[in-house]
């Protein structure tokens, strides 16, 4: 992947709404069921793989307000890194509805597992296995709300859109 400063600064401003909008909606941002609506940018890999380092940048800032501390910015900025590379391996094998459907699940499956364990760590490190099973599924069925309810239409959208159109012929892999 070539970088440049273009795409440097597409995964700078993608960091910052993340965190901006994640730290904006607080109250329903954090916590076992988080309806995260910033998690909607995840899907950006699929189109622009650079952008998986601005998510993972992004989320380390918004996790800095995390009540579950340091376990929170490291677990769940690991789910955010995971989740993008796969979603934009995912983009490289396709761009099919089922591809673009596929590319929703990652985020679902790495944050339910990543920060499901990093809630329980810090809030039942005796309990950890029922409060990993509870928590785990929390999350895991708010971003899968907030991926296919959300996510997966935009990102069906978005191809067809003009604007959308000229940023991917701008940012095209080299």
């Amino acid at each position: 992947m070539k970088v440049s400063v273009r795409k440097m600064a597409l995964a700078a401003v993608v960091a910052a709404i993340y965190a901006s909008l994640t730290m904006f909606l607080a109250p329903i941002s954090y916590g076992p069921i988080q309806l995260r609506v910033s998690e909607i940018l995840c899907i950006l890999p699929f189109f622009f793989p650079f952008t998986a380092w601005g998510l993972v940048i992004g989320c380390i800032i918004a996790n800095l307000l995390s009540a579950y501390g340091p376990v929170d910015v490291a677990f769940g900025s690991l789910a955010t890194l995971l989740a993008a590379l796969t979603t934009m391996t995912v983009g490289r094998m396709g761009r099919t509805k089922g591809h673009t459907a596929l590319a929703c699940l990652p985020p679902v499956i790495f944050n339910g597992i990543l920060v499901g364990a990093a809630i329980a760590i810090a809030t039942a490190p005796s309990a950890f296995l029922p409060a990993f099973a509870v928590n785990g599924v929390q999350v895991a069925l708010s971003e899968f709300v907030v991926m296919y309810a959300l996510a997966f239409p935009i990102a069906l959208y978005l191809p067809k859109a003009g604007f959308f159109k000229k940023l991917m012929v701008r940012y095209a892999e080299i």
